[in-house]
């Protein structure tokens, strides 16, 4: 199959970034793959990109470079297709609107997919007739505006797909949108094999990486490190990442004068070698549209003490098995389930040993396979009205054998990590 996704910005940092990168990487193992960015704004992708991916953009936004198209007046206008009411309105202009009808229009794929909901409505009325069209939700649909969701009410009954990253959202689509012959599916974000060994829980540091906005509410967890702190000043905690609050808790540390206890630390990339330099990760937010930290951190061999709020961490973390869930915005049992890892090694690795092997259910190898079996489920569903989709026998066959293909992929990735932890 050939398969193109389209993304606000495929140069820039970001959950909803890296996990398209890892599904085009893996898929491209077997098929035609390309990643279409909206924007560009630097030379080359924060994110590792592989060769047989295509890789191009629709507006340059280079200062610095020949193609730099941020002055010319159509950029100025404001945008009229792209939804009003989508968070990202304002970067868009009558020049991304010009440009995506463009690409749509003359798009040439088996499937398309889009990223975020406003490149999804744009591809739900403007796609040429012929390829797949799969839009991805990667927040919630009840974190979007009222405005928001009656637009995608008005536009994606005309997609094949809509994909959610858990459970509890699918069902929201599935219970507040009619959407009569379009798929909806839950499919988890991917995280692949980190290049480091996993953390062996005798480091005393508690972990956190995420943007330092309020929706993470890294104020609790410093509030609860200070309880941690009375009991266990041995340990410390490191919190990445970068954001608006940071001088705000700041002075939340000073405050509590835990400025030799807990430490802002700053963005990391990658991100990987700072979870395995702790024993426990800590997840404190008020939402999480999936829980990309939480899987990060388990990958790493870290066992996680999350909040248990929508929609990701209860559909991650097995409860007392490879992580710990505890209320939203208690900062006792915060600070409880913190101690209860600290304060008992033989636990601690217990729950890490768990995690490492339950985050091999988001290996890109098997979240590439649902997709690949989604894309050519709605392929061969909408065969007999549109004529040569498939391009030729070449691609039956190679779809007919990716299923094996990833499976032994997925196992000599899971050979790999059980190698690296032993």
């Amino acid at each position: 199959m050939q398969i193109s996704f389209l993304i606000h910005n495929a140069y820039g940092i970001g959950g909803t970034i890296r996990t398209t990168y890892n599904l085009a990487n893996t898929l491209a193992e077997q098929h035609d793959v390309e990643i279409v960015s909206v924007f560009r704004h630097r030379e080359e992708p924060v994110f590792a990109c592989d060769p047989r991916v295509g890789l191009r953009h629709l507006v340059d936004l280079r200062k610095d470079g020949p193609g730099y198209e941020g002055d010319r007046p159509e950029y100025r206008e404001p945008a009229r297709t792209f939804p009003k009411e989508e968070i990202r309105y304002g970067q868009y202009s009558a020049l991304t609107d010009r440009r995506i009808a463009r690409h749509l229009s003359t798009v040439d794929a088996d499937v398309v997919v889009g990223t975020r909901p406003g490149l999804n409505v744009l591809l739900a009325r403007q796609t040429r007739r012929g390829p797949v069209r799969v839009g991805q939700e990667h927040l919630t649909l009840d974190s979007h505006s009222a405005g928001l969701r009656a637009e995608l009410r008005a536009a994606y009954p005309r997609l094949d797909a809509v994909t959610t990253t858990t459970e509890a959202d699918a069902r929201a689509y599935r219970a507040k949108m009619r959407l009569p012959g379009v798929r909806v599916e839950a499919v988890p974000n991917s995280v692949p094999v980190p290049a480091v060994a996993p953390a062996d829980g005798s480091a005393k540091w508690v972990v956190a990486a995420g943007r330092l906005a309020p929706v993470k509410r890294y104020g609790l967890l410093i509030r609860a490190f200070d309880q941690v702190r009375a009991q266990r000043p041995d340990w410390r905690l490191r919190i990445y990442g970068s954001g608006k609050q940071k001088d705000k808790l700041r002075r939340l540390i000073d405050d509590l004068g835990l400025y030799n206890h807990v430490l802002l630390m700053g963005p990391a990339h990658p991100i990987e070698p700072e979870w395995v330099k702790g024993s426990v990760a800590a997840v404190t937010s008020s939402m999480e549209s999936f829980g990309m930290t939480i899987v990060e951190a388990m990958r790493c061999g870290l066992p996680v003490v999350s909040t248990d709020c929508p929609h990701g961490p209860g559909e991650i973390i097995d409860n007392g098995v490879d992580g710990r869930l505890v209320p939203v915005g208690d900062v006792g049992a915060i600070a409880g389930g913190l101690l209860e890892l600290i304060n008992d090694d033989a636990l601690r690795r217990q729950m890490a040993d768990a995690a490492l092997k339950a985050s091999e259910r988001f290996d890109p190898a098997r979240i590439a396979e649902r997709y690949e079996s989604l894309f050519s489920g709605l392929v061969t569903r909408n065969r007999g009205s549109v004529t040569g989709r498939m391009r030729g026998p070449l691609h039956r066959t190679r779809g007919a054998l990716l299923g094996g293909a990833y499976a032994v992929r997925g196992a000599g990735l899971s050979a790999l990590g059980k190698e690296r932890s032993a």
